[in-house]
């Protein structure tokens, strides 16, 4: 047996507990209002499916694409945790805690500024917080994915943080971009201030959550380790693999059980417990960007 089958061989050996459920592109909810061309995982604004409410801690998961020139007018949000994952253009943020953002120069930990690929832009609603999504580019449309998590707690002080990654280290595997605050549930206000999270270096959200994200070269494979060692909820973990709509339709992807996802098509991991490694292998003619959300 060559080293590839054998790898092949353990892995499905590894993950015979796992349920994988495709959830196809041309299934999801879609609305296209001429400046927006949306498409939503779950049930949102007029798309309604019982059966996609959320899964674990992930609420939202809407891939959106923005014309020039327009955006999300001021908005109020409460209780929802909310990041924006950047695929190709920009997107400027104002919120009622700031005035109008800085260019991207300005990298300080609570600054905000124009996001742009590669960049991650979240937000605590708790008590309240309105704010505005606007494309201001002249000319390029804005291609992201907008994810709301189910926060552990109502109520909570509205905060934004942002993060930035390379596609080289996205080429690397994958990379954590969101943990859970390492305090948990019970943190202080001093805690929540300090806003550190159990994965070093990666955004606190207020949810057993995790989000990762990885550029595979067609013909590679990278390995997501379920839990990443940190989180509470180790047993039955629901892990979301989303394939964004990102190179033409021309990237597709194989998971552990032989399913194929291909652009803008995810995948619902049950049955897995932390520590579990879920190997997602590149099979299209492009790179495959590949983004997972893992809760409890």
């Amino acid at each position: 047996m060559s080293a590839l089958k054998a790898t092949k061989s353990v892995m499905s050996q590894s993950l015979q507990h796992a349920k994988i459920v495709a959830r196809r592109s041309n299934e999801r909810g879609h609305a296209d209002h001429g400046w927006l061309n949306t498409y939503h995982t779950f049930s949102f604004a007029n798309y309604y499916d019982p059966k996609f409410e959320n899964f674990g801690a992930l609420r939202v998961l809407n891939e959106d694409r923005v014309a020039p020139k327009t955006g999300f007018p001021s908005h109020t949000h409460r209780n929802a945790e909310i990041f924006s994952y950047i695929i190709r253009g920009e997107l400027t943020h104002r919120d009622s805690m700031m005035a109008k953002g800085t260019s991207h120069l300005d990298q300080s930990k609570d600054s905000f500024y124009r996001i742009k690929r590669g960049d991650v832009q979240f937000t605590t609603g708790g008590s309240g917080i309105s704010h505005s999504e606007q494309n201001e580019h002249d000319s390029q449309p804005v291609h992201f994915l907008q994810i709301w998590a189910l926060p552990w707690k109502n109520g909570l002080t509205p905060r934004y943080h942002e993060f930035s990654v390379s596609d080289e280290e996205k080429r690397a595997g994958f990379v954590p971009i969101i943990s859970p605050l390492k305090a948990g549930k019970t943190a202080t206000v001093e805690q929540e201030k300090a806003a550190i999270p159990a994965i070093a270096g990666t955004i606190p959200v207020h949810a057993d959550l995790l989000m990762g994200a990885s550029l595979i070269a067609s013909g590679k494979s990278a390995v997501w380790e379920v839990g990443t060692g940190v989180v509470t909820g180790k047993i039955d973990r629901k892990v979301y693999v989303h394939l964004p709509m990102a190179n033409a339709g021309k990237a597709k992807v194989r998971l552990p059980d032989g399913t194929v996802l291909g652009e803008g098509d995810g995948a619902f991991v049950t049955k897995v417990n932390a520590g579990d490694m879920l190997r997602i292998a590149s099979v299209g003619i492009a790179e495959a960007e590949v983004v997972i959300l893992d809760s409890a």
